[in-house]
């Protein structure tokens, strides 16, 4: 079974996060940051990964180290539920167009965690969210997930759909990658013989 939970708790959040490799994106997300819970039911949709989040932070201060802890603990629950990655696609690639923001993903669940970011935003905040955790949080799941994570803006004007249109991407990308290739038949995508 491709699923897995992880509880993280530190001084500044208590996390949970459940997920489903093989649902039908089904989501439920609490993390107390309304737009955050937005684009992680958005990844969920996208990527056809079931995924539930319980997350309480420090949010008095900002909301940083919850959406960062969470990217942490969704990458940790990823990791778990791929398992050895026997019999997966591994690579996953997407160019997802909403209204006037295109976003390019590119990705290899490769065990070697590297994040390439091309993407800005025209203003500091969506409503109250500060725009540089969108960043932080695909770092995190990048580092965690280990996941090779390329994310371009082609072009975008509206600092919602540019966000929304990153989130998607790589949530189609990461369904392809983490589907299960009938070709492989259990094998390594890999020469290595690990990943």
């Amino acid at each position: 079974m491709r699923k897995a939970t992880i509880t993280r708790n530190t001084a500044e959040t208590e996390i949970s996060v459940t997920l489903n490799l093989d649902g039908t994106g089904v989501y439920s997300n609490e993390t107390g940051v309304g737009f955050f819970d937005h684009m992680l039911d958005q990844l969920s949709r996208h990527s056809l990964i079931d995924l539930t989040v319980r997350a309480k932070g420090d949010l008095h201060i900002d909301d940083h180290h919850t959406v960062e802890d969470t990217g942490i603990a969704i990458g940790q629950a990823l990791t778990r539920a791929l398992g050895d990655k026997r019999g997966i696609r591994r690579y996953g690639h997407f160019v997802l167009a909403m209204d006037d923001a295109q976003v390019a993903c590119a990705l290899d669940l490769s065990a070697r965690p590297f994040l390439v970011w091309n993407l800005d935003f025209p203003a500091a905040r969506i409503g109250a969210f500060d725009t540089e955790l969108v960043r932080e949080f695909f770092q995190a799941l990048a580092t965690h997930g280990g996941i090779t994570l390329h994310v371009d803006k082609v072009h975008g004007l509206n600092g919602h759909h540019i966000a929304e249109a990153a989130f998607k991407a790589v949530a189609r990308a990461l369904r392809m990658a983490v589907e299960p290739d009938p070709r492989m038949a259990g094998a390594l995508p890999s020469t290595k013989g690990a990943l």
